[in-house]
């Protein structure tokens, strides 16, 4: 009986390692030749031009060997996006595979904004935002709403193909301006090929097109390179019901008895915790469970909602030229052709505010100057505390030496969206400015950053 039970355990003990060294490891990375990956391209049916060579093998191996979290962190996001994009492009008749251009605008991340304040997962600048009908103010910003920017997108990347008749240069004119790659073109000789007018963009546009194709490739080739994801984002399903006034989101969901984070992730575009007074029929996503209670109780939810926070809310919209309430400070470098007006509007505040925290008494600034700027973070549940605080004053960051500026992380960021951002930053000098030991970051924590 004992030889039994030795014989049963010696086999049990075998088979276990053999599934050890079978079973696959997510630190496992594969050994890929650039002929296979050139072969795996050819065979991707693509209306988009999708050439391969050296430099686009470089951003191949960022997405699948150097940061191959930050490549799974992203492939978690589009089960909740992807179908969102595909209907929107569909609907305009443009090439479905340009779903993969908002991984390289913005990683998946419906807040992200960019050092040029570009915004949303499809990253529209706000006057371009504003010609396909995506308005933004201090309370409201539709180029984070998915359904919104997405149909936006679609219709702007169609334009840009009918300007340029080349999918390569249409995608190149969204990252820079019609203007640039018509400029690239003339400088050219005019040749008409994005690879032919290369050296003639600007340099972020020339890793742009070659990041859009590597991400094509790795998304579509993601098991060949041992990338999995165990836990996709999800939302709950939703149906919207209309709001004509001032509501507090949170107030409004502890008595609706709907998840707060669902609400808010639901409803990004409301940058600030609240639908503002003189609202007029805004569809509020909300859960798909909740709308029977919400209907039946809406007097009652929208009056209980209607009273918490407005005066406070209004404050920080209107407040006194120059207050520092509920804000956060970060430092702009002036550049050529750069005037206060322009830089208030980039920043949304007002040229009053500027001269204040700078103590100027005109308008001139001069090329290279450092300018205080503080700036009020969207409304999330890591920041909701700066909403309601009751106290004046300044908000304390960390001490900044010449030259240096400020960046407080954004729910998704990491290390690499902050540094890609960033030109001259690089994932190291992030962690040497700030003494980080880990590439863990959180919503809200103040980054030193060099000046651009």
């Amino acid at each position: 009986m004992r030889l039994s039970i030795n014989i049963f355990l010696l086999s049990t003990i075998l088979s276990l390692n053999l599934w050890a060294q079978e079973a696959p490891s997510y630190d496992y990375v594969p050994d890929v030749t650039y002929e296979e990956i050139e072969d795996r391209i050819g065979c991707i049916a693509s209306e988009v031009p999708l050439n391969f060579n050296e430099r686009v093998r470089s951003f191949v191996d960022y997405f699948t060997v150097r940061d191959r979290e930050y490549t799974r962190a992203v492939m978690s996001w589009t089960q909740l996006y992807f179908p969102i994009f595909e209907e929107a492009l569909e609907k305009h008749g443009v090439p479905e595979e340009l779903k993969y251009l908002s991984i390289v605008e913005s990683g998946l991340r419906t807040n992200a904004i960019s050092r040029a304040n570009a915004v949303g997962l499809w990253q529209f600048m706000s006057a371009t935002g504003k010609i396909y009908g995506l308005s933004n103010d201090w309370y409201m910003d539709e180029r984070m709403d998915p359904y919104k920017a997405s149909d936006a997108a679609a219709r702007h990347l169609g334009d840009l193909y009918r300007i340029f008749d080349d999918w390569e240069l249409a995608l190149a004119a969204y990252n820079c301006g019609a203007g640039n790659v018509r400029k690239a073109i003339r400088r050219s000789g005019y040749k008409k090929h994005f690879w032919d007018i290369y050296p003639y963009l600007p340099r972020e546009t020339r890793s742009y097109v070659p990041q859009f194709v590597a991400v094509t490739y790795a998304f579509q080739y993601a098991e060949d390179h041992n990338l999995f994801v165990e836990n996709y984002h999800t939302l709950p399903p939703f149906d919207t019901v209309m709001v004509s006034q001032y509501l507090h989101l949170e107030t409004f969901a502890s008595t609706s008895k709907i998840n707060f984070e669902d609400l808010l992730n639901l409803n990004p575009e409301i940058k600030r915790g609240a639908l503002p007074e003189g609202t007029k029929d805004f569809a509020l996503k909300i859960p798909e469970h909740s709308k029977e209670y919400v209907v039946a109780n809406r007097s009652f939810l929208y009056d209980t909602a209607g009273k918490v926070g407005k005066a406070h809310l209004e404050y920080l919209a209107r407040n006194t030229p120059g207050s520092t309430y509920g804000r956060q400070r970060m430092t702009y470098r002036v550049k050529s052709g750069d005037v206060l007006g322009t830089i208030a509007q980039q920043y949304g505040v007002r040229i009053s505010d500027l001269r204040a925290w700078n103590n100027l008494s005109g308008n001139m600034i001069r090329v290279g100057q450092h300018l205080n700027v503080w700036v009020l973070p969207n409304y999330t549940a890591e920041t909701k505390k700066l909403y309601a605080s009751t106290k004046t004053g300044t908000t304390v960051g960390p001490v900044l030496k010449d030259g240096q500026s400020v960046y407080y992380v954004q729910p998704g960021d990491t290390l690499w969206t902050i540094a890609k951002n960033h030109p001259g930053l690089s994932i190291e000098k992030l962690k040497e400015l700030n003494k980080l030991t880990s590439n863990t970051i959180k919503p809200g924590q103040p980054l030193i950053i060099s000046s651009q």
